[in-house]
């Protein structure tokens, strides 16, 4: 596993997330082995350059099973289009990972600014190598008073169909609501977004047993507000998805809790997994960032690289923890610190949490060889102690 901590909190809540992959290690559940890169603004202060060169980082990360990443950005001190030019936008074109995936869940013991916000549960599945943040344009006449910058947004035919089919096959898979709702504004941007809407259209008629729906951006967004319960799997462009996303972590409580997975579903090169949150230079070093989108994102990690039992034990964890409301986190409400929340999900994953699913991706991943119902039967209530570690060729789980 490539791990990327990057700047700020980032580091903060990545070391956490490895604090539980190492008590998942020591308990006999997974076995990784990592390598830390130091890219990031940070590097940027160091070097002129926030990571290698774009066919550098490609090479030196294809070699990995997933990559583990924390956030980037140091406004105060390197311009916010460096890290993402020259480290997010790269590792996500170069790696082609063009499924960036958003679980959005209201967690019993959180609570939502919404009056009655109902059961929040979807995902946003947003396109994420092309569409408004292509990197198509410039600037001319620099600094004077006719200076003009040309930005171009690009959907093609290929990106919208990949993405959007895989929104359909995870409402298949997920099997709740069984809805994708298409995110628009073709009504003005009428050139990419009707090609957009016409291969939502054509995807559609492939997949008769899921539900449909459309809205405009704007309408969209107004309905993560009035009735987010209605949703289940929502797939947008790449800047619409994004807007949307953080819209509705906090609609379920705090971006704190929101993680995201980039995702290269034919598995040619490594994904990505990260906080969404950015990284929070006004709350660094104060040990008071809130881990569980980094623990999240872990969850996600290991349901995509197989270790489906041990991502069901992470995600079981994080819920057990909220719904117990005794450990909260300054975003949530309390006063605990990032080292708290984290030893409160590592007692929970070392006493046995019941596993959840909210976390991992179901059908659309390989299983384990032991399923999750025969080990929450042979747990039970005796913790993780009646069931035995793995052997070194992984013949007992």
């Amino acid at each position: 596993m490539a791990v990327i901590p990057g700047d700020n909190v980032g580091p903060e809540v990545v070391a956490q997330g490895l604090r539980v992959l190492k008590r998942l290690e020591d308990l006999g559940f997974c076995a990784f082995d990592t390598q830390s890169f130091s890219w990031g603004a940070g590097e940027y202060l160091r070097t002129g350059r926030a990571a290698p060169d774009p066919d550098e980082i490609v090479a030196v990360l294809r070699e990995f099973d997933a990559i583990y990443f924390g956030a980037h950005g140091d406004p105060s001190r390197v311009p916010d289009w460096v890290a993402s030019q020259q480290l997010m936008h790269p590792l996500r074109q170069g790696l082609d990972l063009y499924v960036n995936l958003r679980p959005i869940k209201l967690f019993h013991g959180v609570e939502s600014p919404l009056k009655a916000p109902g059961d929040i549960d979807f995902v946003v599945v947003r396109e994420n190598t092309e569409g408004e943040y292509s990197p198509i344009g410039g600037r001319a006449h620099p600094g004077l008073p006719h200076e003009v910058a040309v930005q171009t947004a690009v959907v093609t035919r290929q990106g919208a169909e990949r993405v959007i089919r895989f929104a359909f096959e995870l409402a298949r898979a997920r099997d709740q609501k069984r809805r994708v709702h298409c995110v628009t504004k073709s009504n003005a941007m009428v050139h990419i977004m009707s090609l957009w809407d016409e291969v939502f259209e054509t995807i559609a008629r492939q997949f008769p047993d899921i539900e449909t729906s459309k809205s405009h951006v704007d309408a969209t967004s107004m309905y993560l507000v009035s009735r987010p319960s209605t949703f289940d799997v929502i797939v947008a462009t790449n800047l619409m998805g994004d807007i949307l996303s953080d819209e509705a972590a906090a609609v379920t409580g705090s971006i704190g809790l929101a993680v995201g997975g980039n995702l290269n579903p034919e598995r040619r090169y490594p994904s990505l997994f990260e906080p969404i949150h950015g990284s929070a230079p006004d709350i660094a070093g104060r040990g008071i960032a809130n881990p569980l989108a980094a623990i999240g994102a872990l969850a996600l990690l290991l349901d995509w690289v197989g270790e489906t039992l041990a991502a069901s034990m992470v995600s079981g964890a994080i819920a057990d923890v909220l719904a117990r409301r005794e450990v909260r986190t300054r975003d949530l409400g309390g006063d605990a610190s990032t080292a708290d929340m984290t030893d409160a999900i590592i007692e929970a994953i070392t006493a046995g949490p019941a596993l959840d699913g909210s976390l991992t991706l179901g059908g659309l991943l390989p299983k384990v060889a032991t399923p999750a119902a025969t080990f929450a039967a042979d747990v039970g209530a005796q913790g993780l102690a009646a069931y035995p570690p793995a052997t070194k060729d992984g013949s007992e789980r």
